[in-house]
């Protein structure tokens, strides 16, 4: 069995860090590798032994953020939504920086794209148009719609400071989706 270099995870890590806070201070345009690597104070060489630039750099990041919500879903599948929105309210918390930087910026839309499509197909089982308040309508556009409001409310609470706490914004989330579906 081989041992894996313990430096590459916490070289990864301050990478990951570097980028993340660049990106809260400046444009992702105007980041360069040298910049991440001054901030993560690794060299250019370790950074591209990892990611082959910049922008694979923040899809990787990106990506580990969106499958670990979705295997947060897939995990608790016994639990209502209600208490997976709680799970991913305290998600968001622990990783503020990230989330407050991906949503709160106009910088990472791709994330913002990607963060609606993880919602709307988790909505796929909940959304009923046969009966109830969205009957007769598109699924499709209610799912739609729903995404793109709960992401706006995680939205607008990061840009806002997060001025109640990850309870208060799980529960406000579930009662206007209960209302909602």
């Amino acid at each position: 069995m081989s041992k894996v270099d313990r430096r590459i995870p916490k070289s990864q890590e301050a990478i990951k860090k570097a980028i993340i806070e660049l990106m809260s201070e400046k444009s992702f345009d105007d980041i360069t590798i040298q910049d991440i690597s001054n901030r993560a104070d690794v060299s250019r060489g370790t950074i591209y032994l990892h990611y082959a630039d910049k922008f694979d750099l923040l899809d990787k990041l990106i990506a580990s953020h969106i499958n670990e919500l979705h295997k947060m879903c897939n995990s608790i599948t016994e639990l209502n939504y209600k208490s997976l929105l709680l799970i991913w309210c305290k998600y968001f918390e622990n990783n503020y920086l990230f989330f407050s930087t991906m949503l709160a910026s106009k910088g990472a839309p791709y994330f913002r794209n990607h963060f609606i499509n993880l919602v709307t197909y988790k909505l796929e089982d909940e959304v009923n148009v046969t009966e109830g308040v969205n009957s007769g309508l598109r699924k499709d556009a209610v799912k739609q719609f729903l995404g793109q409001a709960i992401v706006g409310l995680i939205e607008w609470w990061f840009i806002n400071g997060m001025p109640f706490s990850p309870d208060v914004l799980a529960e406000h989330l579930g009662e206007l989706i209960e209302r909602n579906l």
